[in-house]
């Protein structure tokens, strides 16, 4: 049985890749006001909201549990990626690995978010991170509903 694996799930947003990836380049403080039964806070741990690598520290909830999530964000406009590189938190309880990226395609107006977790299981017992695939879906959907209403 492997240990290390990729999720994926792709999310039609009504936002373009830009304005997608703009909330998490300069916005991140914000995503708690898109999707406030998701996620519950953020704070900066080092560097800033805009700088790539800065550190952050989210307050979550998913499947009626509290969670933290320290991760290091890296911003490709090019590519048009936001990756989550996952440093600490409850995750990491079951997972020795857990990065979250979304890759953004232009689709007419809007766009296609294409959510992936990239794990790594602490043994063969833990299961695959289906429930923080399905909300990553969640607060995907959530974000891009508050940012196509401004």
């Amino acid at each position: 049985m492997a240990f290390k694996g990729n999720l994926e799930t792709v999310v039609e947003l009504k936002s373009s890749p830009e304005k997608f990836l703009n909330v998490w380049k300069c916005q991140a403080h914000q995503v708690p006001n898109h999707t406030p039964t998701n996620i519950q806070g953020v704070h900066v741990h080092e560097g800033d909201w805009v700088k790539s690598g800065s550190i952050k520290i989210w307050k979550y909830t998913v499947e009626g549990k509290s969670e933290v999530f320290k991760e290091k964000i890296i911003v490709d406009d090019e590519k048009k990626t936001v990756t989550l590189i996952g440093l600490e938190g409850d995750v990491f309880k079951i997972y020795k690995v857990c990065n979250i990226t979304w890759q953004l395609t232009s689709k007419g107006q809007g766009s296609l978010s294409k959510v992936i977790i990239e794990y790594e299981k602490l043994n063969e017992n833990v299961p695959v991170p289906g429930v923080y695939l399905d909300f990553l879906g969640r607060i995907t959907k959530e974000i891009d509903e508050g940012i196509s209403k401004e």
